[in-house]
């Protein structure tokens, strides 16, 4: 399982859940537009302050963050 996919998925649906835009997202957590972008597609490699911070932003908790979902027990790469 590639954790930086997970994270990214798991970030733009509960973005998406909230009607938050990437930029409000970007704002609200202190991060850049690209950055949250990047992050979505899993191309970041978050730490664990930047998971905290983000989800701070959204209203979760960190391990809403990293928590497989079913589309991430089927996705092996």
């Amino acid at each position: 399982m590639d954790m930086r996919r997970l994270v990214g998925r798991n970030v733009r649906r509960l973005r998406l859940d909230r009607g938050v835009t990437q930029e409000e997202l970007a704002v609200k957590s202190g991060f850049g537009q690209n950055y949250i972008s990047d992050l979505e597609r899993g191309r970041r490699n978050p730490t664990v302050v930047t998971l905290w911070e983000i989800a701070e932003a959204l209203g979760v908790t960190p391990v809403e963050l990293i928590t497989p979902d079913d589309a991430a027990t089927t996705d092996q790469g």
